[in-house]
């Protein structure tokens, strides 16, 4: 039997990196064209330590801008849409042509070189879903300035480290996010929160003021500046900015992702591979061909998948982008998605499956789904992306009998596992794979079948490997740490932000650099599927968010009565997991939770509310080095959701004191059976 073309694929990336690059390289337009795709590094670091690294398209120099907007332009695209913005929460919609956004970025790329940005810089974004985000991040990269954006709604302790750690010269933010339901979000308190908090002064804050609330008394001495009125004087005075190409690995963009010390991790995206690794995922994965396809991706622009799927891989392919402001429920009901689809005429949409979950939740039966489908109106729909968190086999199912009866020809759901690091998918059915080594002609097939519960098969450019503790590779189908082969794919981090001695050490060093090391656990069965089937033990997958324990038990601990905390997942039946807290100490004050959970959303953000928390004496195991044993909570705590209270827990032979595993054990089940555990269980 003749492989499938997806296997195909993923064999030459592997087999002959500089090969397949190479040709995916030439999809785009250099200022430099490189003349080789992939070289073998050593990097040395201020340590001593020196270990394996790579490099892509190095003697390359590249536009990012310039392809994602001007290039389409002057092939004579000018006219198609590029981004629309639909937007439930403001009663808003816009259609933005590849023309009028080049207009537009030239012209704030003409205002932010006007207010010093150079080449190099970093500019940091704290914006809402609006067009103006998409516009300012583009016009960052227009002047070869490396852009750092953040979710709206963080707290301004958490924007402070970042504006720190980026050494933001500019910020560029709205006067507000709207909160599906609850209304506007006033992001004047975090901003100037944040710049008084911070060591690092940016020079400028520019404002894009919304009707709904808008930010009171620009203070221009401060270095505030008004977003509408900066660009209206630059139009007035013909003000724009060309692109600045930048070399290939130069940075492109810094996002911020948990560390399991609390502070943030920016992990620094090289321009070249960056945009030929994108443009080679949105067609061959995602299905995106270019001019006149749609892709609706629900996420946040503060997230990964946002940078990627929203902003610039569609834009590179020059296709249309939907720019969502809203939730997947109650702006105004669950037909939302559906609603969008239908209007917009989407081919592929990427959600969460947290998203799911809660339509699910509203429309059990899925009569909305039902009824736009019988009418016609999902029939462009080729595919459901699903990813930011494990996919439950029933959601997959479900979804996949939809699809099969209302949308397009062999429209499929692909769950996806990636990250802020590998910056596209690592693993996930392909759409549009073609043959030999082209990969890139128009020649649909039917994909390779679903395995609900899988994440699909290994993507081109992701040597994806199950090892053991030890760095060897397990038997298929065996439980491991899953890790990835040098060199990862052109989207992959190569190191982290003025840090590499914490890229060597949370990436390379637990392998002796042979691997990289992902954090996640899974195995990968007699077909190649990968399935990933946990998270390590130090991160929080909320809602698809990722958040550092760490940074939640430096907020417990900041109450004067607690000493000692760890903080583990818990299942929940909507977000997938949420935080829960062991607790060290006695007698805990009454309202315990809504104290902690103020703590927690002045230092984080209310995306990181604990779920629970059980306070006794002697709960928190450690090894003897003093590490906590938050693997083992988990594992009790799972145990205890589940009703499975006396199943022994693991840990390993360096554990300090055995019989305090028997205590959590049992404080577990104290409060499963008499306390508020009992409702927990009961949703779930």
């Amino acid at each position: 039997m003749a492989p499938h073309p997806q296997d195909e694929a993923y064999e030459a990336s592997i087999k002959d990196p500089s090969k397949f690059w190479a040709h995916q390289a030439k999809q785009l337009t250099w200022h430099t064209p490189p003349t080789t795709a992939y070289r073998k590094t050593t990097r040395q670091l201020k340590s001593g330590t020196s270990h394996a690294s790579w490099s892509w398209f190095p003697d390359g120099e590249i536009s990012t801008s310039y392809n994602c907007v001007d290039r389409h332009v002057e092939a004579g695209n000018g006219h198609t849409t590029a981004i629309i913005w639909d937007s439930p929460v403001s009663g808003s919609k816009e259609r933005i042509s590849y023309k009028e956004l080049q207009e537009e970025v030239a012209t704030l790329a003409g205002v932010l070189r006007e207010e010093g940005v150079k080449r190099g810089d970093t500019v940091l974004l704290y914006m809402p879903m609006i067009p103006a985000a998409l516009i300012g991040i583009l016009a960052t990269v227009r002047l070869g300035a490396i852009h750092a954006v953040v979710f709206g709604g963080f707290s301004a302790a958490s924007l402070a480290q970042r504006i720190e750690a980026s050494q933001a010269k500019v910020i560029l933010t709205a006067s507000c996010g709207i909160e599906g339901a609850k209304g506007p979000l006033a992001y004047q308190p975090m901003v100037r929160g944040a710049v008084e908090q911070c060591p690092h002064k940016p020079e400028r804050v520019i404002i894009w003021q919304r009707e709904q609330k808008v930010w009171n008394g620009v203070r221009q001495e401060d270095g505030e500046r008004h977003w509408q009125g900066v660009v209206k004087s630059a139009r007035d005075r013909g003000l724009t900015a060309e692109n600045v190409p930048v070399k290939s690995n130069d940075g492109l963009y810094i996002i911020y992702t948990s560390g399991t010390t609390g502070l943030p991790k920016g992990v620094l995206r090289e321009a070249g591979g960056h945009a030929v690794g994108l443009n080679f995922s949105v067609r061959y994965l995602f299905g995106i061909r270019g001019p006149g396809d749609v892709l609706f991706t629900a996420s946040d622009i503060g997230w990964v998948v946002g940078h990627s799927y929203i902003i610039y891989a569609p834009l590179l392919a020059g296709a249309t982008t939907v720019l969502f402001e809203g939730k997947p429920v109650g702006t105004p009901d669950a037909d939302t998605f559906w609603r969008i689809i239908e209007e917009y005429k989407v081919n592929s949409m990427f959600t969460a499956p947290t998203a799911l979950r809660a339509i699910r939740k509203e429309d059990p039966e899925n009569k909305l789904f039902e009824t736009r489908g019988r009418n016609g109106g999902l029939k462009n729909l080729r595919a459901l992306f699903l990813a930011g968190e494990r996919s439950e086999p029933s959601i997959v199912t479900m979804y996949q009998e939809l699809l099969s009866k209302h949308c397009a020809q062999n429209a499929t759901v692909i769950d996806n596992w990636w990250s802020s690091e590998s910056g596209s998918p690592m693993t996930g059915l392909a759409l549009l794979p073609a043959t030999g080594q082209q990969f890139d002609d128009h020649t649909w097939h039917k994909p390779l079948p679903i395995k609900p519960g899988s994440a699909g098969k290994p993507a081109p450019g992701f040597d994806v490997r199950i090892v053991d503790d030890e760095g060897k590779e397990v038997a298929k189908g065996s439980m491991g740490n899953i890790v990835l082969g040098i060199p990862l794919a052109p989207t992959g981090l190569t190191t982290l932000w003025n840090d590499e001695e914490r890229f060597y050490k949370g990436y390379l060093k637990r392998f002796d650099a042979k691997w990289i090391d992902t954090g996640d656990a899974g195995m990968i069965d007699e077909d190649g599927y990968v399935h990933v089937m946990s998270r390590s033990d130090d991160i929080i997958n909320v809602a698809a968010h990722r958040l550092s324990t760490g940074t939640i038990e430096q907020a417990i601990s900041s109450h004067p009565a607690i000493t000692e905390a760890a903080v583990v997942p818990m299942p929940d039946h909507m977000k997938g997991h949420v935080p829960f807290a062991f607790i060290a100490i006695a007698d805990p004050p009454a309202d315990l939770l809504k104290d902690l959970n103020g703590r927690i959303r002045h230092s984080i953000g209310p995306i990181a509310n604990l779920g629970g928390f059980i306070a006794a004496p002697g709960i928190i195991p450690k090894t003897r080095s003093g590490k906590t044993l938050r693997r083992t909570l988990r594992e009790i705590l799972e145990n205890g959701v589940a009703g499975n209270f006396d199943k022994d827990a693991t840990y390993p032979s360096t554990i300090e004191d055995a019989s305090v595993v028997d205590k959590a054990k049992e404080a577990v089940k104290e409060y499963f059976t008499n306390g508020e555990g009992k409702q927990i269980k009961a949703k779930l």
